[in-house]
């Protein structure tokens, strides 16, 4: 899957309660969720009619992604001049009693940062009509505006409605959501957000963006305004059970986890932590869930303490073997509700925080803040009060509780969780290698299917191919789900770097242009992410120039070798350097970090253009190797394998530092007629054979009769150029 950067500000009301209650932890809000039927797909009949139509567009045609100007909104946007009848009722809220603002931030995310998450909580898809994974909306009282990056710009212009201004992050002039706030609002407003929706990072960083102009980041705590208008409609929460993940996968039980997490609090001089980030409960506590599309996880928080741990969740998700898991780490279990009385206690008891304001929601840190606040206010009237009366003020204070200069008992540090989880053990690693030869096994037996299939002329629409895909994984051993939503483009709509095929509208795959497949899957042992472009037809010259080049450095990074503490942006360069030579780029990272079944999408480290982040490519993290590039309405190509960071042996040993490279863990051809052969060096051509040599070696064994022939077939090697 393309790689996104790995940045969290994503939450959910944590509460799953009776959508009519709606308890109170002094003055926070518990929501409760009133929940609806998707309609997110056609009836079957429409879909048959829709068929027929679409097998016209199946040969010799060029098919063009339409710019937004030349779309029929039909989805969220009004007729004529008319106005969103949701932006309308979500307007109507704004002067509520208790609310008053003048314009309001809807983020992509749940109250847990997640990437992905569940129906119920897909609060900005409802109201714009736009489905890709990342993007902001921001509605004022006379405007609305949807935020996005690079890879959703083409799916955005397609599927917001008239109502809705496209901003394109990143592109030059652009502004971002608070700059563009300070330029339409007045002086002196007030811009109202849910605090669980967002970490407590981007609020602070929201609220002082917003004062340059006099304006206010107002709290909206007793309900969410899109839930308001989503109401009975609104899809029910997930309530599927838990599962204990075995130990011969995980590595490490739970006790020696949370034996190595205390002793990071202790180093840090912190009493307890919450974790709010999903995989990390999931990690941490050797368990998986299904609450969220494609990723293992379930709806909790955990808050881990010198002499406790305790799981807020769902108790009805919690099996008799779970229980049981738990019970023997001592693990205690409290409703997931609970979690803000918790934080009550917590602060009551004084405790100090170590807390990750990048992923913990403003929620949680603000009431934590208040609740310590209060608690220093008594501590200070209790002494004001007994002065004179042979008190001494330093005994007044708990010396175990230090309060930081902001009088907050917090410190704020990254995750320890978050490299712990991605420094893979021997274990998760064998797993990993193990379900990746199963992924390629399934590849091998679908691309020989769809080949043939393209051939005979089976009209296939890009959504059916996708699902083909899904019953050849199903069939191997451990396949669970899969690790994000298929990306399955035809010519143009390859394009769009995070596409999504409808089964109304999609295309049908055929020989006249490239089609672009990102697909993984979700393994009791492992999680795979790949990509590969191919051509059933021939390909033109400018097709196979831009392939190579993305192929050029696809090989660059897969062979570099590189120092120890060496952050991934520094190898960024290495993927994009031949394409860079004849003007062409792309607009997305080249890697992201993944979890061992887990996260397809997992941080802290990547390898991207965006050179903030300064976590360093440690041995054993795992990151995808994926250059591209996309000609708008034309085509889109990516290749994408899975790398393992392993030490490397080299001669010296310049500075007495460790020096790092990759092992591949995929191991899918790469399409030979799709490269220009003149453009590849010999060592490039020779690292093409070799890869190929391999995968024949390790894939033909596990397939036979006419998956193992295509398999041969596209593993033959090229011709080496002359040295």
């Amino acid at each position: 899957m393309e790689a996104a950067t790995i940045a969290a500000t994503y939450p959910v009301s944590p509460f799953f309660g009776s959508p009519h209650s709606r308890p109170y932890v002094r003055g926070f809000r518990c929501f409760g969720l009133s929940i609806p039927l998707s309609r997110l797909f056609a009836a079957s009949m429409k879909y048959r009619d829709h068929r027929r139509q679409v097998a016209t567009r199946s040969s010799g045609e060029r098919i063009t992604a339409q710019p937004s100007s030349e779309l029929r909104r039909k989805n969220t946007g009004g007729i004529g001049g008319s106005e969103d009848e949701k932006l309308r009722s979500l307007r109507a809220l704004f002067s509520r009693p208790g609310i008053g603002i003048d314009a309001y931030i809807i983020p992509s995310q749940d109250a847990h940062q997640s990437e992905f998450i569940a129906e119920c909580f897909m609060r900005r898809t409802y109201l714009t009509g736009f489905d890709g994974s990342a993007g902001t909306a921001v509605v004022t009282k006379d405007k609305a505006a949807l935020w996005t990056d690079g890879r959703y710009f083409l799916q955005a212009e397609k599927q917001l409605g008239r109502d809705w201004i496209l901003m394109r992050s990143g592109n030059i002039g652009v502004p971002t959501t608070t700059e563009w706030l300070n330029e339409v609002l007045p002086s002196g407003c007030k811009i109202g957000v849910d605090p669980f929706l967002f970490s407590y990072d981007t609020a602070e960083e929201m609220k002082a963006a917003v004062s340059k102009n006099n304006h206010e980041l107002v709290f909206v705590y007793d309900c969410n305004l899109v839930d308001e208008i989503w109401r009975e409609s609104r899809p029910k929460p997930p309530f599927k059970p838990i599962r204990v993940h075995d130990i011969k996968y995980a590595g490490v039980d739970v006790s020696s986890k949370l034996s190595t997490l205390r002793s990071e609090l202790i180093e840090a001089s912190c009493t307890a932590t919450v974790i709010s980030m999903l995989d990390e409960v999931a990690w941490l506590l050797n368990l998986r869930g299904s609450d969220v599309p494609h990723s293992p996880v379930f709806y909790s928080y955990l808050v881990v303490s010198y002499t406790s741990a305790t799981l807020f969740v769902d108790a009805n998700k919690v099996t008799e073997e779970v229980l049981v898991h738990l019970s023997k780490a001592g693990v205690q279990l409290r409703p997931y509700e609970a979690i803000l009385s918790e934080i009550e206690s917590l602060s009551d008891q004084g405790a100090k925080l170590l807390l990750d304001p990048s992923t913990v929601n403003a929620a949680i840190v603000n009431l934590f803040n208040s609740a310590s606040n209060r608690h220093l206010h008594r501590s200070e009237n209790k002494v004001k009060g007994n002065i004179g009366r042979g008190t001494h003020l330093e005994s007044t204070t708990q010396k175990d509780a230090p309060v930081q200069v902001n009088g907050h008992n917090t410190l704020f540090k990254i995750s320890p969780i978050s490299l712990s989880k991605a420094l893979k053990n021997e274990a998760e690693i064998k797993g990993m290698r193990n379900a990746h030869l199963r992924d390629a096994a399934a590849l091998a037996e679908f691309w020989a299917w769809l080949e043939d299939a393209v051939h005979k002329n089976m009209n296939l629409t890009e959504a059916e191919v996708a699902q083909k895909l899904l019953e050849f994984r199903r069939k191997q051993f451990g396949f669970i789900d899969t690790s994000f939503e298929t990306i399955s483009g035809y010519g143009a709509n390859g394009a769009i770097i995070h596409y999504r095929s409808n089964p109304d509208s999609c295309s049908i795959v055929g020989d006249k242009n490239l089609f672009l497949l990102d697909s993984g899957g979700q393994y009791v042992d492992g999680t795979t992410d790949i990509t590969r472009t191919v051509h059933f037809g021939d390909p033109t010259a400018r097709q196979k120039e831009c392939f190579t080049r993305v192929l050029q450095g696809h090989i660059a990074l897969d062979q570099a070798i590189f120092p120890e503490r060496t952050p991934g942006f520094v190898l960024d360069v290495l993927a994009r350097s031949s394409l860079w030579k004849i003007g062409l780029d792309y607009r997305h990272g080249t890697g992201h970090g993944v979890g061992a079944a887990l996260n397809v999408h997992e941080g802290p480290q990547s390898i991207s253009f965006r050179y903030g982040n300064m976590i360093a490519l440690q041995m054993g993290m795992i990151v995808s190797n994926e250059p591209g590039y996309y000609e708008d309405h034309s085509f889109g190509i990516r290749i994408e394998n899975l790398l393992h960071v392993k030490e490397e042996k080299v001669p010296n040993n310049f500075g007495g530092i460790r020096y790092l490279g990759f092992e591949r863990l995929t191991f899918v051809p790469i399409q030979s007629k799709l490269v220009d052969c003149s453009l590849l060096s010999f060592a490039e051509t020779k690292w093409y054979n070799e890869y190929h040599s391999e995968v024949w070696e390790k894939v033909s064994p596990l397939v036979e009769g006419a998956a193992q022939e295509w398999l041969w077939k596209n593993t033959r090697p090229l011709p080496l150029p002359q040295q």
